[in-house]
């Protein structure tokens, strides 16, 4: 039986770099090794925040770690939100800030650069996919499908994602983080961001969950998804669960034993592709 152990952490990694274009986006990697040379699959993890900031731990590292304990290696990426300041003024109206596209920018480019580096960390080029928390789960989704064939993630993890950017059941302050104050009003766009209405019949296959007492990102937002992914014939799975809240990520003490459920399926699902 193989011996498999971890590394704590490798160093952060600044996806932007070696482009020069005076972008800096941190990237984490968490590398299971002891393993054979490529054999591994990868996940750019997206901690979640109404992109307007990010729940590092609990969405973030702290979903690295299990991933890694568990033979996968993780990359938890800080993507650029547009932030505190944003949050509490308006500035956007008047200057641009960081709004959409710069999160999907960064995670595309952190997928060039997982990819680009598989030798070094180990990982099946092949098998680089995403798992992605509240807006997180929109950032991830979004990147199956508005990215290139050659950028396309393997696989997604929505876990309680944000889906549409419309009414009814639109998470106004994730709206307004990818937006912008400028762009809130702009109908084209928030259409062009509403994930039910963009999928792919060429979809990666996806996991998706959520919970129906979810006080922060309306249920129907998956419901949404998994119609939309259903009508289109993708391969996904769809856990509903009736506790957990929002906002539990990988944690053992957060959300409800129920919910807490979501880590095997997903490892199960997982190694079932």
């Amino acid at each position: 039986m193989l011996n498999i152990w971890f590394t704590a952490l490798h160093a952060q990694v600044d996806i932007w770099a070696a482009t020069g274009n005076g972008k800096r986006v941190e990237l984490t990697p968490y590398v299971a090794t002891g393993q054979p040379s490529s054999v591994c699959k990868a996940v750019i993890v997206c901690p979640g925040g109404s992109y307007f900031w990010h729940d590092m731990e609990t969405e973030g590292h702290e979903v690295a770690r299990w991933l890694q304990r568990n033979g996968i290696a993780a990359f938890v990426l800080r993507y650029r939100t547009a932030y505190v300041p944003a949050f509490v003024t308006h500035y956007r109206l008047l200057f641009r800030g960081n709004r959409y596209p710069d999160p999907q920018d960064d995670l595309r480019q952190a997928i060039r650069y997982v990819k680009s580096h598989a030798s070094e960390y180990g990982i099946d080029v092949s098998s680089v996919g995403l798992l992605g928390f509240s807006a997180g789960g929109h950032l991830a989704m979004s990147a199956a499908e508005l990215f290139d064939h050659e950028d396309c993630p393997a696989f997604v993890g929505a876990v309680y994602p944000v889906v549409t950017m419309t009414e009814p059941c639109v998470h106004k302050r994730s709206r307004r983080g990818l937006l912008g104050d400028s762009r809130t009003g702009d109908q084209a766009l928030r259409d062009s961001l509403s994930l039910e209405r963009h999928v792919p019949v060429d979809c990666p296959p996806v996991f998706l969950v959520n919970c129906l007492d979810d006080l922060v990102v309306d249920y129907r937002n998956s419901v949404l998804l998994d119609s939309a992914l259903t009508a289109r014939g993708v391969a996904h799975r769809y856990v509903q669960f009736r506790t957990g809240g929002h906002g539990f990520g990988a944690s053992e003490r957060k959300g409800s034993p129920e919910c807490r459920r979501w880590k095997s399926m997903f490892l199960e699902w997982l190694r079932a592709l």
